[in-house]
């Protein structure tokens, strides 16, 4: 089965900042405790989140991703 992990930092309206999808789960635990970290303590006062997510197809991953080897 294909797994590729989506880390996602998204606004409080559930809009995203920012996405990196990635085949490769260190890489991807990495990206995600990096999105958790720059979160402002005022973002995540607001509702800002960093989620990190998996998925088994590139269908699902948003258009707008960047794709780490």
């Amino acid at each position: 089965m294909l797994t590729i992990w989506v880390n996602e930092q998204l606004d409080p309206g559930g809009l995203m900042y920012a996405c990196i999808a990635s085949r490769s789960e260190a890489l991807a635990r990495d990206c995600h405790e990096s999105f958790q970290q720059n979160l402002t303590p005022e973002q995540i006062r607001l509702g800002w989140i960093a989620r990190l997510r998996t998925v088994t197809s590139w269908d699902e991953v948003p258009v707008n991703s960047l794709n780490l080897g």
